[in-house]
């Protein structure tokens, strides 16, 4: 399904990448605001409620991080961060903050509307899982209300950790691999080379996980070929986990 139409806001303090960028998105069919500074961008954010943020790392002022950080205050809109920055902690710094990707300058624009149509597409609602919650142990997860308590806890996951718990949960029993995930929650032009990043986001999601949850790790790793949701007394999907009606 193609996302034409949408409404894109594009956050950049160079003229010339606003103008590239806005140019090549219209040609795909998007509709297209753009924001030169921080402030502004989250005005936008909040009234015109795009359907994506493309958001520049490197600002002066307010950063991206500082405003990928205020838009999720209010908005759970995909956020992809341009970013000059190579470096794996700064990549992983803006996905912890509630990035749901990231592409790294120079870029090509046809690769950069290319990502726009994966994280729209991979951000649209799974009808399968509407109105089901899994439950196992201390862990509770609402796939209708995209929540998920421990131990009765509210526990705020960022998107990207969201997905990822779900994929392992709903999976639950058997191992996962590091190319599966990496195209499920990323997307399919991620592949080996960026295994560091879905590491650095397992990290988190489990100590995230195990603050509410004592010594028990949710998240097994099979060293070499990925990860399973590991439910108490070693559930499987007949086991401690159990998927039901909410």
């Amino acid at each position: 399904m193609h996302e034409q139409g949408k409404l894109i806001l594009v956050v950049d303090d160079d003229p010339g990448v606003l103008d590239l960028v806005s140019v090549a998105l219209r040609l795909e069919g998007f509709r297209v605001i753009a924001a030169a500074e921080s402030n502004c961008a989250l005005q936008l954010a909040r009234d015109e409620e795009p359907a994506l943020v493309i958001l520049d790392v490197m600002m002066p002022g307010a950063d991206g991080y500082v405003v990928c950080q205020g838009i999720r205050q209010f908005s759970d809109v995909p956020i992809i961060m341009l970013t000059a920055k190579t470096g794996t902690d700064d990549i992983v710094h803006g996905l912890d903050l509630g990035a749901d990707d990231y592409v790294v300058k120079p870029f090509n624009v046809n690769e950069l509307a290319a990502r726009v149509q994966t994280v729209l597409h991979r951000s649209r609602p799974r009808h399968e899982m509407k109105q089901k919650t899994l439950v196992s142990g201390d862990l509770l997860i609402d796939f209708g209300q995209h929540s998920v308590k421990v131990a009765n806890k509210e526990t705020p996951l960022p998107p990207i950790e969201y997905r990822l718990l779900c994929l392992l949960a709903g999976n639950a029993g058997r191992v996962v691999t590091y190319g599966h995930l990496l195209s499920e929650v990323w997307g399919p032009e991620y592949h080996g080379e960026d295994i560091h990043v879905l590491e650095a986001a397992i990290a988190r999601l489990r100590k995230r996980l195990a603050d509410g949850c004592g010594d028990h790790n949710y998240i097994g790793t099979r060293r070499g070929i990925g990860y399973f949701f590991n439910a108490p007394n070693g559930g499987c999907p007949n086991g401690a986990a159990s998927l039901a009606a909410a």
